[in-house]
């Protein structure tokens, strides 16, 4: 009889979105994550607000996670349109919460429209979430019938 060879499939990563929206602010320094305020994909453009997601990742430690914010066509000191914000950042612990956000700064106005933010991982998108800021909330006609006493 000859020996056989067995292989362990490797385990596919569990990804799960967290949270997204409005955040307490983060700090990088600090291992916490921030604090979820307000489940939203609308955001009010205020300078420092804090936005983003938080996935929960298991089963993927070593693997490489690539990051990508794509904002508005904001420009640069220069006048040129400022590429999006990527990166890469390896998964630290077989469970690992990992925060994607931004925020925003002066001048405000050139910060607005849709803030688009990806997850890929093994050349898959595991998380893809778009943000849109805006100077004021967009009012549905619920809300103004509610704002006269409907």
């Amino acid at each position: 009889m000859q020996g056989q060879v067995c292989y362990m499939a490797k385990s596919k990563p569990i990804v799960t979105l967290q949270s997204y929206g409005i955040y307490s602010t983060w700090d990088s320094s600090s291992k916490a994550l921030p604090q979820i305020e307000q489940f939203t994909t609308d955001v009010i453009a205020k300078i420092d607000v804090e936005f983003g997601l938080i996935i929960n990742i298991k089963k993927a430690k070593g693997e490489k996670l690539h990051f990508c914010i794509y904002h508005p066509d904001i420009p640069n000191e220069e006048g040129e349109i400022m590429p999006p914000f990527e990166g890469v950042e390896y998964v630290k612990d077989n469970e690992w919460q990992f925060y994607l956000g931004d925020t925003l700064w002066e001048p405000i106005h050139n910060k607005l429209g849709p803030w688009r933010m990806t997850l890929t991982l093994n050349n898959k998108i595991i998380a893809d979430k778009t943000f849109n800021v805006e100077i004021e909330a967009q009012k549905t006609e619920i809300d103004f019938w509610k704002s006269r006493g409907y």
